[in-house]
């Protein structure tokens, strides 16, 4: 839970972003044996803390002792002398100074994590590279969870985190927040981050629980702070609008077993209403400026029509619709095409929602996905073709990796017996 602020944390101390997540590592493997044997410290993050500054400041030794041989061996002591004692230098102070003092501040634990982020996310890495980086480190996302959000073989994006560290240090990238001017440049790739980090955790791809709200709300945190960081960004106020009127339905989206409550089951009474008041909030801000909305403030748009809605019959269909058809314009993805063939039939034309899913069928484009037989079997089965909608129904379970979801579809396929 405390990876991210840990890191962070020693990476301000260390400025040495790839340091900085081994001796977290280390420290935690330690944390395992010394717990077990003398129990759990009063301060478990600042036994972690502690611990893994040591052992920086162990690596810092080893390098600049390394260095002195190397120099001496080659005969250039003068040189030497000089790289061990910045060496030194940076062991002793770093950014966090020479005292024993842990490096941690809690007035800038935020400040640290968003940093973090940025970091991850410099112009010197690919974008793939940046989101990859960032969503491992970050938000605590596995191999194989960020390989499902971008449909991808685990093998690739484990290759992308490896490269984007090895460049990280290798272009020698400061640990710090960029400068205003800057900021732009990255900003794009600090929001795909964010984005991911909040799907998974509304969503979970895989696992026993359909949430994740450690993750949903770590998200929204670092999405408030950003908004506060960067006020004139409709882009970001466009994705805290999404992140608050999606996480307004959280109470209502699990029943008192953890088993998926589907939309129109729901009991909008549990709604949390004060997050959706602030939803809407920041969808204003995100409109005031008048330059049209981004991929996130569309979808915010969307979610604005579920949360202001009293029922799914009474839902602004249309609207939802024209609002896919205008973020597949702005950020087309065969996901928002299966969104937007849903929103046709809930307009009441199944039979040409059925159509743009065949052609996402034909184009393969979300090959291996649960979602695409998902919606066909339950397009199937408003057009009464029960036999081949339990089929589809069925594909999908098989497909599905997140238990909850997997369950409600099995009940769906087997109802259709």
């Amino acid at each position: 839970m405390e990876s991210a602020r840990i890191v962070g944390a020693l990476a301000r101390y260390t400025g040495d972003f790839a340091l900085a997540e081994d001796v977290s590592q280390e420290a935690l493997a330690e944390a395992l044996v010394a717990w077990a044997r003398d129990g759990e410290p009063a301060n478990p993050v600042g036994w972690l803390l502690a611990t893994a500054r040591r052992r920086a400041i162990d690596a810092f030794r080893r390098r600049s002792a390394l260095d002195a041989r190397y120099t001496l061996l080659a005969g250039q002591l003068g040189e030497g002398e000089s790289s061990s004692g910045a060496l030194g230098a940076g062991a002793r102070t770093g950014r966090g100074g020479g005292s024993d003092e842990l490096p941690w501040d809690p007035d800038r634990v935020d400040d640290d994590v968003l940093a973090l982020m940025f970091v991850a996310c410099h112009p010197v890495l690919s974008p793939e590279a940046r989101v990859a980086l960032t969503l491992r480190v970050v938000g605590g996302l596995s191999s194989e969870e960020i390989a499902r959000a971008f449909l991808v073989p685990v093998p690739t994006i484990q290759a992308r985190i490896t490269r984007a560290k090895k460049t990280i240090a290798a272009a020698r990238v400061p640990f710090e927040l960029p400068p205003a001017d800057e900021r732009r440049d990255r900003l794009g790739g600090v929001l795909s981050v964010l984005y991911v980090i909040f799907s998974e955790g509304s969503t979970a791809t895989a696992g026993e629980s359909l949430l994740r709200p450690d993750l949903a709300h770590e998200a929204l945190r670092l999405a408030r702070m950003l908004a506060a960081m960067l006020p004139d960004e409709t882009e970001v106020h466009g994705l805290l609008a999404l992140f608050e009127l999606t996480a307004a339905r959280f109470p209502a989206r699990t029943d008192p077993d953890g088993d998926p409550v589907l939309l129109e089951d729901q009991d909008r009474r549990r709604w949390d209403r004060s997050a959706i008041r602030r939803g809407l909030a920041a969808m204003g801000r995100a409109t005031s400026a008048g330059r049209g909305l981004g991929p996130y403030g569309l979808q915010a748009a969307i979610a604005a029509c579920h949360d202001s809605a009293p029922s799914v019959a009474e839902t602004d269909w249309e609207r939802i619709v024209l609002l896919y058809e205008a973020l597949g314009r702005v950020a087309p993805s065969p996901v928002v095409d299966l969104n937007r063939a849903v929103a046709i039939a809930m307009a009441g034309s199944p039979e040409k929602a059925l159509a743009a899913v065949d052609d996402l069928v034909a184009t393969a484009r979300l090959s291996g996905s649960h979602l695409l037989p998902s919606v066909r079997g339950e397009l199937l089965v408003r057009l009464g073709r029960i036999t081949e909608a339990r089929a589809e129904l069925e594909l999908a379970a098989r497909l599905c990796r997140n238990e909850r979801e997997r369950r409600v579809l099995e009940r769906k396929a087997s109802a259709l017996a």
